[in-house]
């Protein structure tokens, strides 16, 4: 096995070049080219891939606090997109992930703190989480965070297991098992996570990444309009 991985080795952005391409591929075939079902079934590698990088950064970052609004100001930009193209109340992945780093925080802070006041206020936050994931809709028609719950869950999984891949593999089966469908697809991640050599790559591409999830969403959305 050390063997394979060493030859077929992927870094952390090539893991995170593959997220983008199965992404857009996902998103061409939600809004372009909804008869094409295969696309969907490429598009479902792309969340748990960044599901585990966003695990990453928050063990590699020196700002929690600044990688955490990074994240929620890029969803509220990609929030606006929806509103204003579908009139919308669709929470998109950014929203997720933004949700996922405030928990990793959460946590941890209760359990430095350890005191019962800490936990306590942890626990109303995951509960708050579930809330707005699971039952919100109930309320507000429409409303909707993409994976739910589980999703918002991957990468604390990831976090709190060390970022094993036995971690990322239990995370994973229980988003396949909370979705079914096409979501099981996103079991072919956990090989590719295997060969994730640690290493973030030669060059430092983060702003590319974070930019490129608005901009592509508004190039497919602009295509939709004149199709």
């Amino acid at each position: 096995m050390n063997a394979i991985r060493s030859r077929f080795a992927l870094t952390g952005n090539q893991l995170k070049i593959l997220a983008m391409l199965t992404m857009t591929i996902d998103h061409i075939g939600v809004i372009l080219l909804p008869q094409y079902r295969f696309l969907r079934i490429i598009g479902r590698l792309s969340m748990p891939i960044y599901a585990y990088m966003i695990a990453e950064g928050c063990h590699y970052t020196h700002d929690r606090r600044a990688y955490f609004l990074r994240l929620f100001g890029l969803a509220l930009l990609c929030q606006v997109v929806y509103a204003a193209v579908d009139r919308s109340l669709y929470q998109c992945i950014l929203v997720t992930f933004s949700l996922s780093v405030a928990l990793i925080c959460a946590v941890e802070w209760a359990h430095k703190k350890r005191t019962p006041g800490a936990v306590l206020a942890t626990a109303v936050l995951f509960i708050g989480i579930y809330f707005v994931c699971e039952k919100l809709s109930l309320f507000l028609p429409g409303f909707h965070v993409d994976y739910g719950i589980w999703g918002v869950l991957l990468p604390v999984i990831v976090y709190f297991g060390g970022r094993d891949i036995a971690a990322f593999a239990i995370g994973t089966l229980l988003l396949c098992l909370s979705l079914g469908g096409l979501q099981w697809w996103a079991m072919l991640t956990v090989p590719l996570i295997a060969l994730y050599n640690g290493q973030r790559g030669r060059h430092r591409l983060g702003w590319i990444f974070y930019l490129y999830y608005p901009a592509h969403l508004v190039v497919i959305y602009a295509i939709s309009f004149f199709l």
